[in-house]
C-alpha cells in the first residue's frame, strides 16, 4: 500500500513543480489572466459583447469550473475523507520526510513530542537515534523551504523569468523579497508547526475533514476491539507510524485529521504477522463505520462481519 502511495505522491509532486513551466495551471500577474492546459484562460468577452454573452461567459469560465471542482472534491471527501492529503498533497509528503529525519536525529518525529519513540518497535522497525542527522535535517528543511518559495512564485510570474533570474543571480527586488520571506516562513512552519498547519491551518484539509465528519458511513480506520487483548504486548506501533501523530484505536471524532495514509494499518499488520495473522486496524465503511463514529468509544463493538480475522501462523 505504501508503495502505491509513494508513487502517487511522487507523480503529484512532479505535477506541482512542472505545472507552471508547462503552463498547465498558473496565474500570470504580468498577463493578468490564468493559463490552463497550455492555453490562456480569459473570460472570453470584450467591451462590445452584450450582457447575455458576458453572463454566459462568466458562468462557463468561472462559476462552472469552481462548481465542478468543489462538487467532485466534496464527494471524494464525504466518502473517503482526507484522501488528497494522504495520497497526493506535496506539503504532507514533506511533513513525513521531516518527521523521519527528526526521529532519526532525536528519537522524536516532532520537537513538541513529549517522549522519545522506541528505537526497536514491535512492528520490526529499528530506527536508532543519531545526532549527526540534525545537520541533514536542517539542510533538508532549508532547501525544501527555498524550493517551495520559488515554485510558488512561478505560479504568479513567468517561470522562465524566475528560473532565468535565479541562474543569473539577477532577481528583482520584489522577487528576492518574496523568495526570502517565503523561505523563512516555510522554515519556521516545517520546523515548528507543520502538524498544526496540516490539522487546522490548511483550509483544504480542514474542509475535507468537516465534510468527512458529516458522513457516519464514510471510510475510516476501525479497531477490532473484541481482539484488543492482542495489543497487550505491543508498544503502540500504530501510533508511532501515524504521520499526523494520532491514536488510531479510538473513535472517529478523535481522528478528525486522519489522512487515510494506511500507515497505522500496515504497522499493526506487521505486529500481528506472527500472532493473529492480520491487522486489528482495518479500513471499514458503511454500517461498520458507524460503530467507529459513535460517541460511546471503542467499547461500542462493531458488527462481527466488519473485520477479517486471520489465523495464527506457525513459527
Amino acid at each position: 500500500m505504501q508503495y502505491y502511495r509513494t508513487l502517487s505522491r511522487l507523480a503529484f509532486f512532479l505535477l506541482f513543480m512542472l505545472a507552471p513551466p508547462l503552463d498547465l495551471f498558473r496565474f500570470d500577474l504580468n498577463a493578468n489572466h490564468l493559463f490552463f492546459l497550455g492555453e490562456p484562460w480569459r473570460l472570453g468577452f470584450t467591451a462590445q459583447s452584450d450582457s447575455m454573452q458576458m453572463v454566459g461567459s462568466i458562468f462557463l469560465r468561472i462559476f462552472m469550473p469552481i462548481f465542478l471542482v468543489v462538487s467532485i472534491g466534496g464527494w471524494i471527501s464525504w466518502k473517503y475523507g482526507r484522501l488528497y492529503c494522504g495520497w497526493l498533497c506535496p506539503h504532507f509528503a514533506v511533513v513525513e520526510i521531516i518527521n523521519s529525519l527528526m526521529r532519526r536525529a532525536s528519537g522524536k518525529p516532532s520537537l513538541w513530542e513529549k517522549q522519545s519513540l522506541p528505537e526497536q518497535q514491535s512492528d520490526g522497525k529499528h530506527i536508532p537515534r543519531n545526532p549527526w542527522y540534525w545537520p541533514v535535517t536542517v539542510l533538508v528543511v532549508g532547501l525544501i523551504s527555498f524550493f517551495w518559495a520559488v515554485v510558488l512564485l512561478t505560479y504568479l510570474l513567468p517561470p522562465k523569468e524566475i528560473y532565468g533570474n535565479l541562474l543569473l543571480f539577477s532577481l528583482t527586488r520584489n522577487q528576492a523579497i518574496f523568495i526570502g520571506v517565503g523561505t523563512l516562513l516555510f522554515i519556521l512552519e516545517f520546523t515548528l508547526a507543520r502538524h498544526l498547519f496540516c490539522r487546522f491551518g490548511c483550509a483544504l484539509g480542514v474542509a475535507q475533514s468537516f465534510v468527512w465528519m458529516t458522513n457516519r458511513k464514510a471510510l475510516v480506520v476501525g479497531f477490532d476491539s473484541p481482539r484488543a487483548k492482542l495489543c497487550s504486548d505491543c508498544d503502540a506501533s500504530c501510533e508511532h507510524a501515524c504521520p499526523m501523530r494520532l491514536k488510531p484505536r479510538t473513535i472517529k471524532r478523535n481522528m478528525f485529521t486522519c489522512t487515510q495514509c494506511h500507515s497505522c494499518i500496515d504497522a499493526c499488520g506487521k505486529v500481528q504477522e506472527y500472532a493473529s495473522g492480520i491487522s486489528l486496524l482495518q479500513w471499514v465503511q458503511g454500517e461498520c463505520a458507524q460503530a467507529v463514529a459513535k460517541d460511546a468509544g471503542v467499547a461500542a463493538n462493531p458488527p462481527a462481519n466488519c473485520f477479517q480475522h486471520g489465523k495464527k501462523k506457525s513459527l
